[in-house]
């Protein structure tokens, strides 16, 4: 069974926007592209779902919706609405499996952020469920439109450089402190919740990386982490007092190797990635992302200066993309650009909203599909877990 695409705008609900919540990533990185001159062409908001009745109707408040939004408290609810064509689920990760399952069911589309859900049982009945009912479930790894990472793909396909030989990225990030966390993200510490600088933080880069160079051959990765902050402070993020310490068992660092394989054939024959990714800062005056790619004929790199999570940056420096030639060793400067439409939003939802432009507009383009990308998360278990894919 497949889902037929309504006409434009499709009638939207969104859970998890919240007018309390410690993060505001729906409304930071959603709300204005879905409220710009492309954003009210694609969708129109009808309905938000959160904890309570009451806790929507304060985000409806909050955020001045129109008053024909309707409220609801569970997501149950939300799902038997007909009038409702989409989803998007900004919520806690260890929330997504339970909010989202029930639209799933009912055969909507649904937009949830990365990680999926908090362990691959609940991923495999996510993705039972959308086969069943033929709902479209697109996962948030908006990482891989991104102007500079769509252009090294492009570089990388055309073969201009010869084959990919290999390829390094490093990268820090995950939070603002090597072991301090706010309140309402000591989750991030528990390894079970599923929502952390690992899944998170590292869960991005990967995958954006590899979707300009192929993927890893199962069976040749190796992988190592370490948890290098085993107290954490949790910090008062208005006194910068420390309230209280909490352990964690979610690694600091995770460092992966592997064999890379492409359909496009593309790569050199045992052509290899390594990855590392660390929480916290670079050294001062260092990047945040350095990612090498090296060609038969000349060597890509990404240098940015601004964070390593490229699909959320704010671009105030923006990330740079260059070419070594090695014929007559020159570096040339490679320019990137926004979109037009991409241009109309601020610079922190532009990543998100070219996803949901897709995911609005096209069947198969411009956005990741859930039945795509579960293997992601299991690599990732994978190398936490056991060191290996």
């Amino acid at each position: 069974m497949t889902s037929r695409q309504p006409q434009l705008p499709l009638r939207l609900g969104i859970i998890g926007l919240s007018a309390s919540a410690t993060t505001s990533w729906a409304s930071a990185a959603h709300l204005p592209g879905l409220l710009s001159d492309h954003g009210k062409r694609d969708y129109t908001i009808k309905a938000l779902c959160n904890s309570s009745v009451e806790a929507a109707r304060n985000a409806i408040e909050t955020y001045k919706l129109p008053p024909d939004v309707k409220a609801y408290g569970t997501p149950e609810d939300l799902a038997a609405d007909n009038d409702i064509d989409v989803v998007i689920c900004s919520t806690r990760v260890d929330k997504h499996y339970e909010t989202i399952l029930p639209s799933v069911r009912a055969g909507k589309k649904v937009y949830v952020e990365w990680p999926i859900a908090s362990n691959s049982k609940q991923i495999e009945e996510l993705v039972q469920a959308a086969k069943s009912s033929g709902a479209k479930v697109a996962v948030s790894l908006q990482g891989r439109w991104v102007p500079p990472v769509a252009k090294i793909r492009e570089i990388v396909k055309s073969g201009t450089l010869g084959r990919v030989l290999s390829s390094s990225i490093s990268a820090f990030g995950g939070t603002n402190n090597r072991n301090g966390l706010p309140p309402g993200l000591d989750y991030f510490l528990d390894w079970k919740v599923g929502g952390n600088i690992i899944t998170i933080g590292f869960g991005h880069l990967i995958d954006f990386t590899l979707s300009a160079l192929g993927d890893f051959v199962p069976g040749t990765t190796s992988a190592r982490t370490q948890i290098q902050w085993q107290e954490n402070n949790i910090v008062d993020p208005k006194t910068k007092e420390v309230v209280r310490t909490a352990k964690s068992d979610v690694p600091d660092l995770i460092s992966v190797h592997g064999e890379l394989t492409s359909p496009s054939g593309n790569l050199m024959p045992g052509a290899t990635l390594s990855a590392q990714y660390r929480r916290g800062q670079p050294f001062k005056g260092e990047p945040s992302l350095l990612w090498h790619i090296n060609c038969e004929r000349g060597e890509i790199r990404l240098r940015s200066m601004n964070g390593a999570a490229l699909q959320a940056t704010g671009y105030d420096n923006p990330p740079q993309v260059q070419i070594h030639h090695f014929h007559n060793d020159t570096v040339e400067d490679i320019k990137w650009e926004w979109e037009k439409e991409q241009l109309d939003v601020p610079v922190f939802t532009r990543g998100i909203m070219s996803c949901l432009y897709a995911f609005a507009e096209s069947e198969t383009d411009g956005w990741v599909s859930i039945e795509d990308v579960a293997h992601r998360a299991e690599q990732i278990n994978a190398w936490v877990t056991k060191g290996k894919w």
